[in-house]
């Protein structure tokens, strides 16, 4: 292990005692072999230590991708060290496309489904809605499948990497569909509040960035739509609410590299090259950030966005840019989005977290009751308040043990919760 080994922003600094790049199954089953604390990484995008272990690091970078397009194209398999971008060029390939991206295609298809890590959109579900079948590996050799529609199946998704190792993955896909993006600027909070089904509604996929600061306003607004069957005339919508076209490319970051940025300006185009609000090619940023997000019930999000406005002088100072953005309800039991359609509300912070852990529970008061938080980000909320706001957390506590009785796969980030 060497001192270099930190999660993607730097923030953390891992403290396990040895890592392993497997690439291999062999190597792999080596690496979980012996005793000890076994935590699994992807690219690393998480901001805690949900990864963090004083035991074995094991990476999932190198594992086989072992893409595989199901004979009736309905479907795809891929390893569990597989990046979304990576699986869109090859499902682009054969002209297939999923129904939903993050705005990060470099982000592990395994940690994100792990996590609940979601795209946006009023009709869409997370990213871990689409997987059909998830294959675990325990450090003895022996795997366990999980299908959609067997038993404990909606336990076994979003599984914060309690379960074992993920070393097959199932998606569902469908035929490829191109997506239009376009950007409006300028939207008071007032307009948006009082306009907020038909705002969301307005596209396939819909962003709102802000800094809570400057104008008091949303200061751009994403709007990506299926070419194919669209969700709904955002510009006569956005038009009409006093919003203006951008006049050239944005970034969602004010002042960022809009040559990052995946096209806009209502250029038709391949989803996997719209539905990102980054590029593959491009590193969206240095790593010099921090993130919290939240999730609240849509409809306690109007009264929480003024609350998180009077917070604005509080905020500004160490916010670079906030998202807010809709997910569909899922039954899946760790979900963030578990039982009810959601609103997140997601914040890039500077570097300083100190500051930023000071101010969070202040911002998490004003986000009110019900909030959820991302598992992989930074909160400070009460870990038995978080493990009480899943109906189904004592089901998935037991589902845990079953599947790793001597508790491998947990580390002290999880134990604070209760596993």
């Amino acid at each position: 292990m060497q001192p270099s080994e930190t999660n993607w922003a730097g923030n953390l600094a891992y403290r396990a005692g040895a890592m392993a790049r497997p690439s291999s199954r062999e190597e792999l089953l080596a690496a979980l072999a012996g005793e000890g604390e076994l935590r699994v990484v992807g690219s690393r995008h998480s901001f805690n230590t949900i990864t963090d272990t004083a035991g074995t690091l094991v990476s999932a970078e190198d594992l086989p991708a072992g893409i595989e397009i199901a004979a009736d194209r309905r479907s795809v398999g891929l390893g569990g060290g597989v990046r979304y971008g990576d699986l869109a060029v090859e499902l682009a390939r054969h002209g297939l496309a999923l129904a939903n991206l993050a705005s990060l295609p470099h982000i592990s298809v395994a940690g994100a489904i792990a996590t609940g890590t979601h795209g946006s959109g009023d009709r869409l579900g997370s990213l871990a809605t689409s997987v059909r079948a998830l294959t675990f590996l325990a450090p003895d050799g022996a795997e366990r499948t999980y299908r959609r529609g067997d038993e404990d199946f909606a336990g076994a998704v979003v599984h914060l990497g309690a379960l074992g190792v993920v070393v097959r993955v199932e998606l569902d896909v469908e035929p490829a569909y191109q997506v239009v993006q376009t950007v409006f600027e300028s939207l008071d909070w007032a307009t948006v509040v009082e306009n907020f089904d038909a705002v969301t509604g307005c596209g396939t996929s819909v962003s709102l960035f802000t800094s809570w600061g400057g104008t008091g306003g949303v200061d751009q607004i994403w709007v990506k739509d299926r070419a194919d069957a669209p969700a709904g005339n955002a510009a006569a919508v956005l038009a009409g609410l006093g919003a203006r076209p951008a006049d050239g490319p944005r970034h969602p970051l004010p002042g960022g590299d809009t040559r990052a940025s995946t096209e806009q300006l209502g250029l038709p185009g391949l989803w996997s090259e719209r539905l990102p609000h980054f590029r593959l090619a491009f590193t969206p940023s240095s790593g010099d950030e921090l993130q919290s997000e939240y999730f609240l019930p849509r409809e306690a999000a109007r009264a929480a966005i003024a609350r998180v406005q009077a917070l604005g002088p509080r905020l500004a100072p160490l916010v670079q840019v906030s998202e807010l953005r809709t997910v569909r309800a899922d039954d899946l039991w760790l979900s963030p989005a578990y039982g009810q359609d959601v609103v997140a509300f997601h914040f890039t912070w500077r570097p300083d977290q100190p500051a930023v852990e000071a101010l969070l529970p202040e911002l998490e008061a004003a986000l009110g009751e019900g909030v959820r938080a991302h598992w992989g980000k930074l909160w400070q909320l009460d870990p038995a308040s978080v493990a009480g706001g899943y109906e189904r957390w004592d089901d998935f506590v037991a589902l845990q043990r079953r599947h790793d009785p001597q508790g491998r796969f947990v580390n002290d980030f999880l134990r604070r919760l209760g596993l």
